[in-house]
Parts: structure tokens; C-alpha cells; sequence
């Protein structure tokens, strides 16, 4: 895939948001829909040091198609201002990639109310306010809302039931809004598997254990969860109500 403006321009006129794409899984989302010409919103809340390099590095490439917006997706009243302004950015909407998570433990015993209210606002609640905000103008030009999820919406991760919860909650919701958002606007899920190991680290005979489950012996890239969402958003025209599992075929359990 090329970053140049001669290069692959499958969504060109096009204009995403992408939650939480200052870092990570989202920033690749991001670059990989602004290399295929695509105008790119970058939501964060917190990091804004990241964001600003992201979009200084997309201006670089192609000046003038990239737009920060700073939220708080806990915040759902604030979400209908917040998909207003992405659609003010470029004069509309055509794709959303709910990806902005919280991510971490809450054994059994320990959980509390906070813990609650933050994984599964920013992983079920924060995804349907903001898709439900954004629906008119996704519904103007045949709109996409990709939802990311996680192979533990499915198999459970040992002492994380509250955010595994939220993820299996997210993959009904994708499901319900193909169905409800039909036929102006596609929603569709990502789950990935071994990708990215949590920030707050990992030991190394854990990761050793996960990749031993993953079919092809090897963990993935962010390359590769932007790759899906490209196809999703350029070629997958007739994709809807969809979970592509982006994990080696970890899912097989084996």
C-alpha cells in the first residue's frame, strides 16, 4: 500500500472517525484509511502528545485530510456534539471504527462499581450512543461503523469477566445495528486475537502459552487489523452484520 497521492485512493471523498486512533491498533486504522485517500478523524481523550504526532506525520504524506478531536466517550451525553463535530470536519461522515477500550483485570471479589461503569461504557455503551449519534450521516452516502472487538468476546480471559462481557455485548450490538441500520449503513466487527501485548506487560512464559494456541504459531500485526478494516470499508460492500476473527485462528482453540 502506498502513502503517496498517486497510490491507492479506494476511499477517496471518503471521511472516517476513528475513536481512540492516536495509538496503537487505532493509529494504524487511521493511517491506512488516509493512504487509501481517505479524509481521518483522530478522537483521543487523553493523549494528546501522540495525536498530534500522528497527524503531523499524515500531513507530511497528504496535507490538509486530517482533523483531531479530543472527548470523553464516558461522557454520553457528549457524544452527539462529538459526532457533529467529526462530521463538521470534512463536511461528513461516511465510516465509523468504534475502537477506543479500556482494558484490564477485575477478578471476581475485587470488581467494583467504577471498574463496571468504565469497561463497559467505553467498550459496549460508548460504541451504540456514538453510532446512534453518528447514523444520519452515515446514512446520507451508504455509511460503514466497524466495531472492534476481541477473540475473548468468545472465549473468556481469565480474570477480566467485566470486560469480556462488554466485548461479547459489543459483538450483539453489531449484529442488531446490521440488522436496525440496514440498508443506508453496514456495521461489521473486527475481532482480533494476539496482536498487541498489553501495555502493562506480559510474562514471557504467558506469551509463550498464547502463541503455542494460535494456529499459525505466530502473533499478528497491527498491519493486519488495518488491512481488514480497509477491505471492510473499500471492497466489502456487500459484507454486513459480520465478525472477521483476525487472530491466527486462535479461535479454533487449539
Amino acid at each position: 500500500m502506498s502513502n503517496d497521492n498517486t497510490g491507492y485512493r479506494a476511499l477517496a471523498g471518503r471521511t472516517a472517525l476513528v475513536t481512540g486512533g492516536a495509538r496503537r491498533l487505532g493509529a494504524a486504522i487511521a493511517t491506512a484509511f488516509h493512504a487509501a485517500g481517505a479524509n481521518v478523524v483522530v478522537h483521543y481523550r487523553a493523549s494528546d502528545a501522540d495525536a498530534r504526532a500522528l497527524a503531523a506525520g499524515l500531513d507530511a504524506v497528504r496535507p490538509g485530510a486530517t482533523a483531531l478531536l479530543q472527548g470523553d466517550l464516558l461522557d454520553a451525553a457528549a457524544l452527539p456534539e462529538l459526532a457533529a463535530r467529526a462530521a463538521a470536519a470534512f463536511d461528513g461522515l461516511d465510516i465509523l471504527v468504534n475502537n477506543a477500550s479500556s482494558f484490564y483485570p477485575t477478578p471476581v471479589g475485587t470488581i467494583s462499581l467504577e471498574q463496571w461503569d468504565d469497561l463497559v461504557g467505553s467498550n459496549l455503551r460508548a460504541p451504540l450512543f456514538l453510532s446512534q449519534a453518528a447514523a444520519p450521516w452515515l446514512r446520507r452516502d451508504g455509511g460503514l461503523i466497524i466495531n472492534m472487538l476481541d477473540v475473548h468476546a468468545r472465549r473468556p480471559l481469565p480474570g477480566h469477566p467485566v470486560y469480556c462481557a462488554a466485548k461479547a455485548g459489543l459483538e450483539m450490538l453489531t449484529y442488531a445495528l446490521a440488522g436496525e441500520l440496514g440498508p443506508e449503513i453496514r456495521v461489521n466487527g473486527i475481532a482480533p486475537g494476539a496482536i498487541l501485548w498489553p501495555e502493562s506487560g506480559v510474562p514471557d512464559e504467558e506469551k509463550a502459552a498464547t502463541v503455542a494456541g494460535i494456529a499459525l504459531g505466530r502473533t499478528g500485526s497491527p498491519a493486519d487489523i488495518a488491512a481488514c478494516a480497509l477491505y471492510l470499508a473499500a471492497e466489502g460492500r456487500y459484507v454486513n452484520g459480520q465478525v472477521i476473527a483476525v487472530d491466527g485462528g486462535r479461535h479454533l482453540g487449539f
